[in-house]
């Protein structure tokens, strides 16, 4: 599940929200490593331009710190940035911070990646915001290597160029799991191409079917070959009757009839689903949750 509190977009923030903090966001990833949850998944915003900050808000909270606090409360569920917009860092820097994490969480690490939309961000960083894309597909070419097991890393790219450089702590895991986000046409060839796994952006169910066909047929084409997760993201959901107006989308009802509409995922050829609660408050997500994993996981 993505965290609340983290982000507070105006697109799916719930009012309670904006007076949380520290100890609810903790409170719900512990209420996730109990229930079972696969993941729990953070975004990445550097700074927020005002034309942009009614509708996004500017509280994206950093997402290395607050997976690296999350790992310290949690024991089990693995810690997804989504998505790290790399190419606003340097490789070495942004392989630095999650390889640490990753020894610190004894590698529970998902590295998910996108390229961005927030022109202001990126000319504030010194980054070409119309060649995002090239310089992603770099990035994740300069951290396959930088995050791989060498302690003296080497790339050699147009963008990034270094070697006989080394950083210690290594990663934990043998290779870091790197899925690429986003829905566009080259956001799922660098997915299929690159990664080892795809995050939708805001695909409907009827759209998944296709986009999964061009994602399997481009990778064969490309020879890749290991495992590949293919992921999707749900409408939010209440599990039970809730007592209180929680919108027309919100999926509802008892746990078999919400467990057979998520499993028509699983017949897409999607490998994980990520799902959002409607709650009015921190305590009744972490029923939602529970709820959830207690009621709903078994039945998937």
């Amino acid at each position: 599940m993505q965290l609340p509190v983290q982000s507070q977009s105006t697109l799916y923030a719930e009012p309670w929200e904006a007076d949380a903090g520290p100890r609810e966001l903790a409170e719900v990833a512990r209420a996730a490593d109990r229930a079972g949850f696969a993941y729990v998944a953070v975004c990445d915003h550097v700074a927020v331009p005002r034309r942009l900050a009614p509708a996004m808000s500017t509280v994206w909270y950093d997402p290395v710190a607050t997976l690296a606090h999350l790992a310290a409360v949690t024991e089990r569920v693995r810690l997804l940035s989504h998505v790290a917009v790399v190419g606003l860092r340097h490789p070495l820097l942004t392989a630095k911070q999650y390889a640490t994490l990753d020894h610190l969480s004894g590698g529970r690490l998902i590295l998910g990646v996108g390229a961005g939309h927030v022109r202001e961000e990126f000319e504030a960083l010194g980054v070409d915001f119309e060649r995002r894309g090239a310089v992603l597909d770099e990035c994740v070419d300069a951290l396959r290597a930088a995050l791989g097991p060498d302690e003296f890393p080497s790339h050699h790219g147009k963008l990034y160029d270094f070697e006989d450089l080394g950083q210690l702590p290594r990663p934990a895991q043998d290779r870091v799991p790197l899925w690429v986000g986003g829905s566009s046409p080259a956001a799922v060839r660098r997915a299929a191409v690159r990664g080892d796994g795809w995050l939708p952006q805001g695909d409907p169910r009827d759209r998944l079917p296709a986009q999964i066909a061009r994602l399997r047929r481009l990778r064969e084409e490309a020879g890749a070959t290991g495992p590949f997760t293919i992921g999707a993201i749900t409408e939010p959901l209440y599990v039970g009757d809730p007592n209180w107006d929680v919108g027309r989308r919100t999926l509802t009802g008892s746990p078999a009839a919400m467990a057979e509409s998520l499993r028509a995922y699983r017949a897409m050829g999607v490998d994980q689903i990520q799902v959002r609660f409607r709650s009015r408050g921190a305590d009744e997500l972490v029923d939602q949750m529970r709820a959830f994993g207690a009621e709903v996981g078994p039945l998937l």
